[in-house]
């Protein structure tokens, strides 16, 4: 496998303090990575600069050869890759079926000519866009509440929604934030069933996950964040087993 993603040397400080040193890593195309670390390591800031929601202040993000380092997020989702939250955002007057819509690419019916006048090109790809939008409820198992507004959805299906909102962007990769935090365990086992599915269809993946049980069951390569760098990666077993990344977690005993 070839590199999807490459970091190298990334840093990003707020107000002095500096919450990226220098990570690096990559993540190969078609793998299912697993990004750990204790609370405050860097790991849902390094997504936020990978995303393009932060800026940078030193080293590269790649997509294959092409450096993306500090692109707005909807030039990021053109080249492929996508990001979701730890708590999963939407409008709350718009239904499941709407979010859906919204997050579909290349509308011709967002130019304001073509939305006045109508024409047959925005027509044909919001029924495209339709389509797929149901196809993602039904295999997210969101069909039934495809109508609903978001507001009157559960927690693990409001997260649901978010990953559906990832695939209407026809993703390359997908950063996921915790998408199993406050889940009910039953919810959280049908969610981790869809990512594995996803990743076999060909998405590559990378999660944020604090539960190290899915993260043995789920991921892939491992890598430890620790203090705003990486400080080890590998099967699940061998970061498990590496006395620096027991230290990060449990601090060292004396």
């Amino acid at each position: 496998m070839s590199a999807l993603l490459s970091v190298t040397n990334l840093t990003l400080g707020f107000y002095g303090a500096q919450v990226l040193n220098g990570v690096d890593f990559d993540i190969e195309e078609g793998s299912f990575t697993g990004l750990i670390g204790p609370n405050g390591a860097g790991k849902s800031t390094l997504f936020n600069a990978i995303s393009g929601l932060y800026q940078p202040s030193g080293g590269s993000v790649k997509i294959g050869d092409d450096d993306i380092t500090g692109l707005p997020p909807h030039q990021l989702v053109q080249r492929g890759l996508v990001r979701t939250f730890q708590l999963a955002r939407g409008f709350p007057k718009l239904s499941v079926f709407q979010h859906l819509m919204l997050y579909g690419l290349k509308q011709p019916g967002e130019h304001m000519l073509a939305a006045v006048l109508g024409s047959k090109a925005a027509k044909a790809r919001e029924a495209e866009l339709a389509e797929r939008a149901l196809g993602i409820a039904r295999r997210l198992r969101l069909d039934h509440v495809i109508d609903n507004p978001v507001t009157a959805l559960s927690g693990g299906q409001k997260k649901l929604v978010e990953i559906g909102r990832a695939l209407m962007a026809e993703p390359k990769i997908i950063l996921l934030d915790e998408p199993m935090a406050g889940v009910n365990p039953t919810l959280t086992d049908e969610i981790a069933g869809h990512l594995v599915a996803l990743n076999e269809s060909g998405i590559t993946i990378c999660l944020i996950e604090h539960d190290m049980a899915l993260i043995k069951r789920l991921c892939d390569p491992v890598v430890v964040l620790a203090e705003g760098r990486k400080l080890v990666e590998g099967t699940f077993e061998k970061v498990a087993a590496d006395t620096e990344v027991q230290e990060a977690y449990l601090g060292s005993r004396k």
